[in-house]
């Protein structure tokens, strides 16, 4: 199986258990790996035979409008099943990270997920 990876595209969602922590949008980093056989579109060099990582990137951007989480699992998972379905790899990876304790550099939380 091949590998995308968008590696720490930084977006701005609502999350956090506290009320007041999701009142405005924070900093995370998102890490997506989106597993699939690129065979065709190699051959023959054709984006439309492959998944268009700037399309997921823009999407990704986006995703969290006029929505919020408590838990990064959860933005996580709803991420992976958001990639699935909307640009069908086999499979995905998706890490979230925080920057919420100062001791750490940040916590993230990985789901992966299969068609």
């Amino acid at each position: 199986m091949d590998l995308i990876t968008l590696t720490d595209l930084e977006v701005s969602y609502h999350v956090g258990v506290p009320d007041a922590e999701r009142a405005a949008p924070q900093r995370l980093l998102l890490t997506i790996e989106m597993r699939s056989d690129f065979t065709a579109a190699a051959e023959g060099d054709d984006l439309t035979r492959t998944i268009d990582y700037y399309r997921v990137s823009r999407r990704l951007l986006t995703f969290g409008e006029g929505r919020s989480w408590k838990l990064i699992e959860k933005l996580a998972v709803d991420i992976a099943e958001f990639v699935l379905a909307e640009f069908q790899p086999a499979g995905v990876s998706v890490e979230v990270k925080k920057f919420i304790l100062p001791e750490t550099r940040h916590v993230s939380v990985k789901v992966e997920r299969n068609r």
